[in-house]
């Protein structure tokens, strides 16, 4: 049974990846505590904050109602835009924070940004991807329809983002299952990899436009058009927060 005040769990993991569904989960969420997903930002920001400069124009994708993009605020980073394709918890967020007026809240779906190409230097996404893929039966064969939809959101971050530019993925999805959609040579960045938290680790992606893939990660990019057949089950990891996505979302 959940505990009160905690956020109603749907009954399939792929509700996760509909509007509905979160439009739903955030009502009322402007009275609500702030819900992180894969750690908050005292349990990353070693790992953040070298990676930005004051100046960053920031880009948050689905942000949801997490208070990332005000603690970058406080942290000195002041040009930040969060977005979320749930209008309710945009509404929510501009609410409470509208004594920050140099935080912009866009109600957008992250697989068609609707902002200028290189409009940004730096974008995060904290379990936007992981939520897209809860639908997914098999971690180690990913849908064809969850290859696409991978593709159309990093195709948009690769546009949005200045040469240079950084872009930055938090997850509990591990580099056996992640790199093969981020080591693709048409975005035209780098991949590096990093975990963080303690007990549970999370993993922490930096791709730096403007850089190249090395040849073993253009390698592992390549296996996301094959369907390998893993050597045993998968051992599915789960979060301290219980929702049983976790179990299906490991991409």
């Amino acid at each position: 049974m959940a505990s009160p005040g905690a956020p109603a769990i749907p009954q399939r993991n792929l509700e996760y990846c509909e509007v509905q569904y979160w439009d739903q989960r955030y009502k009322g969420s402007a009275d609500l505590s702030p819900y992180e997903w894969f750690g908050d930002f005292s349990s990353f920001r070693a790992l953040l904050e070298p990676e930005l400069l004051p100046e960053d124009r920031i880009l948050v994708l689905g942000c949801g109602n997490s208070a990332l993009s005000y603690e970058l605020f406080l942290g000195g980073f002041p040009n930040v835009t969060s977005v979320d394709y749930s209008p309710v918890v945009i509404a929510a967020m501009q609410a409470r924070y509208s004594h920050v007026p140099s935080l912009c809240w866009e109600t957008m779906d992250v697989r068609t940004l609707g902002f200028p190409s290189g409009s940004f230097d730096v974008v995060l996404e904290k379990g936007t991807l992981d939520a897209l893929l809860a639908g997914e039966r098999d971690p180690w064969n990913v849908s064809s329809e969850g290859i696409r939809t991978v593709d159309q959101v990093l195709n948009e971050v690769s546009r949005v983002l200045v040469p240079g530019g950084r872009f930055i993925s938090m997850t509990s999805a591990g580099p056996h299952f992640r790199t093969r959609h981020y080591a693709q040579a048409r975005y035209g960045w780098s991949l590096t990899h990093a975990t963080y938290g303690s007990g549970f680790h999370f993993h922490f992606y930096l791709m730096q436009k403007g850089r190249e893939l090395s040849v073993t990660q253009l390698a592992l990019g390549a296996q996301i058009f094959s369907t390998p057949s893993p050597p045993t089950s998968p051992c599915f990891l789960q979060d301290s927060d219980h929702e049983d996505f976790l179990s299906a979302i490991q991409l």
